[in-house]
C-alpha cells in the first residue's frame, strides 16, 4: 500500500514562533484547537525549548489533576505550582471553574508562565470569560496547513489528489491509505462525536450524525436551516444549536453572503459551510473513493481552497473577515477575504481548462479583481 505523504521529522508549525513570543509577559497563553490537531506535541516543543526553565505539565482529564488545580485557594494553588516557571494545562476545559483558577495564578503568582489547551473553543472559552478579559492571548491549532509540511511543488503535487481525500490531521498524514482510514475513523468516533455528545448534555445523537451527514452532502451550496429542520424532523432553532456545536467543536465553519451595496445580492443571512478537514468530511460520508470515480471533486477542491486560505492567514496571525457573494440572478463569487481596507476575491476550480465567468457588477461595484485558483497555479495563492 502506497504512503500518502512521508513525514520522517516533525513538522514544526507556524504558531509556534507567535506563542513564543507572547511568553512571559503576564499572560495566559489559551491554545484552541480539535483532538488531534497537535496541541500537545505543540506545547511540547515548546517546553523542550525552554528546558533551562522548571516546568510542568498536567493533562486534565486526569481526576487526581482535576482536583489538584480544581480550587480557587491561592494557597493551595501555589503549593502545586509554586516552584514552576512554565505550566501547560492539557484540555483546561475539564477543570471546574477554570477561568477564575487561571485569573487567580496570574493575578497572585505573576512569574509563572500558563499554556492552557483545549478542545472545544465554546466550552473553555465560556469558562473563561470575564475572568481572563485582558489576561490572555488566544491561538487556534488546525491540522497541518500545506506550507507547514514543508514539502517541495514535486513532492506536494503529488499527493495532492490523496490530500483531498484524507485531510492534513498530523496523525493521518502519515499512514498508508488503510491506516488513514482508521485513524480518521477513530477520530470521529473516539473524540469528535464524544466531545459534542459531551457538551450540554446531548442525548439525541442519531439525529446530530445526521445533521452532520447532511452538510457533509452540501459543502459549496448554501444551507437552508429549515429545509434541514423538516428533512430531520426538528426544530429549526435545534438545527442552528447543533452547528454552533460543530462549529465550536472545530469541525465545520460557516460563511456568510457578503451584502453592501446591490439589490439583487443575496442577505447576509444567507450562509455555507464547509469542513475544517476534509479527512473528516469524508469518513463522515464513508467515501475515500479516487478523484477521478467522485461526482464532488468541484466541492472539495472548494472546501480545500478555502480552508487554506484560512490557515495562512490564521497561522501568520493575519486576522479577516471572510465571506461568499452571490446574486439572485446567480452570479457568484466563491470567497472572499476582507482585510486592511480591501476585498481579496478567489473562484476556485479544480480542472485549470473549466471556464470561469467573473461577475463583472462584482469587481466594478467592489473595486476588487478576482483570482481564479486551479490545479496548475494553487500553491501560488495556498503557500
Amino acid at each position: 500500500m502506497s504512503e500518502l505523504l512521508e513525514i520522517t521529522t516533525m513538522k514544526s508549525r507556524d504558531l509556534l514562533q507567535y506563542i513564543d513570543r507572547n511568553l512571559f509577559i503576564g499572560k495566559v497563553i489559551v491554545l484552541y484547537g480539535t483532538r488531534r490537531a497537535g496541541k500537545t506535541t505543540l506545547v511540547q516543543h515548546i517546553m523542550d525549548k525552554h528546558s533551562t526553565l522548571s516546568t510542568k505539565y498536567f493533562n486534565c482529564e486526569d481526576l487526581i489533576t482535576q482536583q489538584q488545580l480544581g480550587t480557587t485557594n491561592s494557597e493551595a494553588l501555589y503549593n502545586v505550582l509554586g516552584k514552576h516557571d512554565l505550566v501547560i494545562m492539557d484540555e483546561a476545559q475539564y477543570i471546574e471553574k477554570i477561568g477564575l483558577t487561571l485569573k487567580i495564578i496570574n493575578d497572585t503568582y505573576p512569574h509563572i508562565q500558563i499554556i492552557a489547551t483545549g478542545s472545544s473553543s465554546f466550552d473553555i472559552a465560556n469558562k473563561l470569560g470575564e475572568p481572563l478579559v485582558g489576561r490572555s492571548r488566544n491561538f487556534t491549532l488546525y491540522p497541518f496547513s500545506l506550507k507547514e509540511l514543508n514539502y517541495d511543488f514535486i513532492k506536494l503535487d503529488s499527493n495532492l489528489d490523496n490530500i483531498l481525500r484524507f485531510g492534513l490531521y498530523p496523525t493521518v498524514v502519515e499512514k498508508t491509505e488503510e491506516e488513514a482510514k482508521e485513524e480518521l475513523m477513530n477520530l470521529l468516533n473516539g473524540y469528535l462525536y464524544k466531545d459534542i455528545l459531551e457538551l450540554e448534555g446531548i442525548k439525541h445523537s442519531k439525529t446530530l450524525i445526521e445533521l452532520l451527514k447532511a452538510l457533509s452532502l452540501q459543502v459549496g451550496n448554501e444551507v437552508s436551516y429549515s429545509e434541514l429542520a423538516n428533512k430531520l424532523g426538528i426544530s429549526v432553532n435545534t438545527v442552528i444549536r447543533y452547528i454552533d456545536l460543530f462549529e465550536k467543536c472545530f469541525i465545520i465553519f460557516t460563511l456568510s453572503a457578503f451584502s453592501r451595496n446591490l439589490r439583487n445580492e443575496v442577505g447576509i443571512k444567507s450562509k455555507k459551510i464547509y469542513f475544517y478537514d476534509l479527512g473528516v468530511r469524508n469518513v463522515i460520508i464513508n467515501n475515500f473513493s479516487p478523484l477521478d470515480m467522485r461526482n464532488d471533486v468541484g466541492a472539495l477542491w472548494e472546501n480545500f481552497c478555502i480552508v487554506e486560505l484560512i490557515k495562512k492567514k490564521a497561522n501568520s496571525r493575519l486576522f479577516t473577515n471572510n465571506y461568499f457573494w452571490r446574486t439572485y440572478s446567480q452570479q457568484e463569487v466563491d470567497f472572499i477575504e476582507e482585510y486592511d481596507g480591501k476585498l481579496h476575491a478567489y473562484e476556485f476550480k479544480y480542472n485549470e481548462k473549466a471556464k470561469v465567468k467573473i461577475p463583472k457588477i462584482f469587481t466594478e461595484t467592489y473595486d476588487a479583481s478576482v483570482e481564479v485558483v486551479n490545479r496548475s497555479n494553487y500553491y501560488r495563492f495556498l503557500l
